[in-house]
């Protein structure tokens, strides 16, 4: 562990320390600030699910789940302790897992980092496919109609492409 890694680690402890006190939860102010990769996201969606999880725990549902071998597993469970995506305790003889990170939080930034990388103008075609493809309970398409209509009276009509720099001619067709 760097000098770097052991001062973010230390930061983090201590707010934890801080949030305990004061009975506030850890994970709501948490705010995802690492990039977590696929499988990595995989690791997470168990610990978020379970509320914690032991190594042994979370390495026989991948396994189940995925053609992963242990030490593959560990690696990403230890990436993400070193992201600062999961805190570590020790129980006896097993390490026990649970997230420094909110999962709505994090699939809110992950889903607003790949629309901010699109043509502003082409994101509702692209929002829709995915609705499209999507299985949706009825509340969550209530919800989502729900959204979409207290957005409609204030939405342009048409949204401008953001590809090329203000001053500089030229747009995506639509």
């Amino acid at each position: 562990m760097t000098h770097h890694d052991y001062r973010c680690r230390l930061k983090s402890v201590i707010k934890d320390y801080i949030c305990s006190l004061r009975g506030e939860s850890l994970m709501s102010n948490t705010t995802l600030t690492v990039s977590i990769s696929d499988a990595e996201w995989r690791v997470m969606r168990i610990v978020w699910t379970l509320n914690q999880a032991d190594s042994h725990t979370i390495i026989e549902l991948l396994e189940r789940q995925h053609d992963w071998k242990a030490p593959t597993i560990k690696t990403l469970i230890g990436r993400l302790v070193k992201k600062g995506a999961l805190a570590t305790t020790k129980q006896g003889r097993q390490y026990i897992y649970t997230p420094l990170i909110d999962e709505q939080t994090a699939m809110d930034t992950a889903l607003q980092t790949e629309l901010d990388q699109m043509c502003a103008m082409h994101r509702g075609k692209a929002l829709t496919h995915v609705l499209e493809q999507t299985e949706l309970s009825q509340t969550d398409i209530q919800q989502l109609i729900g959204t979409l209509t207290q957005k409609l009276p204030q939405a342009p009509q048409m949204v401008d492409c953001d590809c090329l720099p203000a001053d500089c001619e030229g747009s995506c067709e639509s």
